[in-house]
């Protein structure tokens, strides 16, 4: 398999994409086979997904026929502390904003990438309509967090 070096980063998205295009499975195979939604493994191959749950990554494991620390080590760790909760508002105060701006950027406040927005629609339990938003940089493991 890949290793990571200073020279080289494989991310998770590209370590999975490898694995299973050198076990000759589609993507819906792969799903099948880890007993993992399509949704799932979409979001893993996009770069959605930087880091997975426990039970994700043993299932991810068994579908590609590998080890779980194999997928672990390209997953980014993001046990460390991202920034201000002032400048975490400030971010959320934007993306609300600029939901319906299309040309809308923000910057990410650690490596100055873009960050890639949305805003997820969630319901109380009043059934009244929350806004989240949602940021993650894909750069850097910075993740707006709620």
């Amino acid at each position: 398999m890949h290793k990571k070096s200073k020279k080289e980063y494989i991310s998770l998205a590209q370590f999975v994409i490898f694995s299973r295009e050198k076990l000759g499975l589609s993507q819906e195979e792969l799903a099948e086979r880890s007993a993992l939604s399509l949704e799932q493994i979409q979001n893993i191959e996009q770069g959605l997904d930087l880091f997975l749950a426990t039970t994700v990554r043993q299932k991810l494991a068994k579908g590609l026929k590998t080890e779980n620390k194999e997928i672990k080590q390209y997953e980014i760790k993001t046990d460390f502390v991202l920034t201000k909760s002032s400048v975490m508002d400030e971010i959320r105060e934007e993306i609300l904003l600029n939901s319906n701006n299309s040309s809308f950027k923000i910057s990410c406040p650690i490596c100055g990438a873009e960050l890639v927005t949305r805003i997820a629609k969630l319901y109380d339990l009043e059934d009244n309509l929350v806004l989240h938003p949602k940021a993650r940089c894909t750069k850097c493991p910075f993740q707006l967090t709620d």
